[in-house]
């Protein structure tokens, strides 16, 4: 007898949904503040030895774009109507924990998009726009 399973869950997503939105942070947020507090050397040091981050603020349209669908995606599978966990009390369990997890994910994911967002879209415009 072959023993019961849990259905295929959304913590892949999530997952790789924390690491896009992460490159929304790594591209403006972590720059932006690093110069805001006299550390422009700093942000030198991690251009030369990553040069990746230059392309990723160059492009942080479609950064941005790509991190808010698979926000949208995960939230959708996370909230989705019908999604239950299975009535088996063991399944069950590992349901709502796996469940607990990926909502941690997903909100800690949102939370670095708008931290990401408000740094790229709000605050260096604001600081540009005031001189600093």
């Amino acid at each position: 007898m072959s023993e019961p399973r849990l259905p295929t869950g959304t913590s892949g997503v999530t997952l790789f949904t924390l690491f896009a939105t992460s490159g929304t942070l790594i591209c403006c947020a972590l720059p932006i503040l690093l110069v805001s507090l006299g550390l422009g050397a700093a942000v030198v040091a991690m251009t030369s030895h990553f040069p990746l981050l230059i392309s990723l603020s160059q492009h942080k349209i479609w950064v941005f774009l790509f991190s808010g669908l698979l926000l949208a995606l995960s939230g959708w599978l996370l909230y989705r109507p019908g999604r239950r966990c299975p009535a088996d009390p063991v399944l069950a369990r590992a349901c709502s924990r796996a469940r607990r997890w990926n909502l941690r994910v997903y909100w800690t994911s949102v939370a670095l998009f708008c931290i990401g967002f408000l740094a790229a879209y709000v605050a260096l415009p604001l600081r540009v726009w005031l001189g600093m």
